[in-house]
C-alpha cells in the first residue's frame, strides 16, 4: 500500500507478474493479512515498509520474499531500474525465500530465515 500502483505497469514491462494489494484486499489490511497472502499465491512482497522485514527477523519464515526500497525517491521511473535489476539478480533467492534491500545504487541480499531456528 505505501507504494504507486504505478509499480505494477513498471514490472509489467519488464516481463515481472505484478499485482498491488489494491486490487487484492483491503486498503486497511495488517501486514500480516498482506504476508499470508503473499505466502498462500507464491508473492514476492515489494515494499517501502521497513515493518515486513521486522516481521520476517520476528519469525522463522521461508517465505514470502520481500524486496524492501530504501529511498526518499520511490517513483518507479527514478529506482525502478534497480529495482528491477535486484530482482533478476536474486530471482533464484527469491523463489527459494530471501530479503532483498534496493537503495540508489546499491542491493544487500539475506537469505530466509532471518535468524536460526
Amino acid at each position: 500500500m505505501n507504494l504507486s500502483p504505478r509499480w505494477v505497469a513498471a514490472l509489467e514491462a519488464a516481463s515481472f507478474d505484478a499485482v498491488h494489494w489494491t486490487v487484492q484486499g483491503p486498503p486497511n489490511a495488517p501486514d500480516a493479512e498482506i504476508m499470508r497472502y503473499a505466502i498462500e499465491n507464491n508473492f514476492v512482497v515489494l515494499t517501502q515498509d521497513l515493518d515486513f522485514g521486522a516481521i520476517l527477523a520476528a519469525s522463522t519464515a521461508h517465505k514470502p520474499s520481500v524486496v524492501q526500497i530504501r529511498a526518499d525517491n520511490t517513483n518507479p521511473d527514478e529506482i525502478g531500474p534497480d529495482v528491477v535489476r535486484a530482482l533478476r539478480q536474486a530471482a533464484d533467492a527469491l523463489g527459494r525465500g530471501a530479503l532483498v534491500t534496493v537503495e540508489p545504487g546499491r542491493r544487500r541480499m539475506t537469505l530466509l530465515p532471518l535468524r536460526d531456528t
